[in-house]
């Protein structure tokens, strides 16, 4: 591999290729409804068992749960926010 390309990817602009993936996400979504991107989100689970059939470790199903909570906190929140 050339160390240049290396450098190329590695300094990509990375919160651009994030944006593109919400947007593509959000427009997939807003055509064919939540079935792609669940189909999406298997096959990397699937892919990333297949590599290591320990993942995920309690380690990441910690912070999985943490990042839920907080996700919950955030939805009720907003939802109390709105009804007023």
């Amino acid at each position: 591999m050339d160390p240049k390309d290396l450098r190329a990817f590695a300094g990509r602009d990375w919160a651009a290729v994030a944006a593109g993936k919400r947007t593509r996400a959000a427009q997939l979504f807003r055509k064919d409804g939540p079935q792609p991107l669940l189909r999406a989100a298997r096959a990397l689970f699937e892919h990333a068992r297949a590599v290591n059939p320990a993942w995920p470790g309690a380690r990441e199903r910690s912070a999985d749960l943490e990042h839920h909570v907080h996700l919950k906190r955030l939805l009720d929140q907003a939802a109390r926010a709105r009804g007023r």
